[in-house]
């Protein structure tokens, strides 16, 4: 069955884009706990993830990671937290998010952004994505 991130994948829906490689996938959460909440989703369609290889796994993190520095250099913050959970979506997908304090990353707490800002969001870590 086909989750919103596939529809996102496969362009049936859009997005707000901030990186993409053959395996993966990085875009703006719309609904997010800070400024600059970023998920990345592998192209292939997987629920859990530890049901990824190991080698598809280590791709993953280290496609995060680089969406995490080019968050860093695009988003004032203290950190960028990870963290994965996936009872939300049935499909893999790391959660990358700037942090302030604590209380960003519990999920009780959500703001709103125009389109107008995630668009040009979208394209700061964009740009500082392609810079690494």
């Amino acid at each position: 069955m086909k989750s919103i991130f596939s529809k996102l994948i496969n362009g049936e829906l859009p997005c707000n884009k901030v990186a993409e490689s053959d395996e993966f996938l990085a875009f703006l959460d719309i609904n997010p706990n800070t400024l600059g909440h970023t998920l990345c989703v592998p192209k292939k369609t997987e629920d859990k993830i530890f049901d990824l290889s190991e080698q598809e796994y280590l791709r993953l993190m280290s496609f995060s990671r680089k969406v995490a520095l080019a968050i860093r250099k695009s988003v004032k913050c203290k950190r960028v937290g990870i963290s994965v959970i996936g009872l939300e979506v049935p499909h893999v997908h790391v959660h990358l998010i700037p942090l302030n304090e604590m209380e960003d990353m519990t999920f009780q707490k959500k703001i709103k952004v125009d389109s107008k800002t995630m668009i040009q969001l979208s394209k700061n870590i964009s740009s500082n994505f392609n810079l690494l």
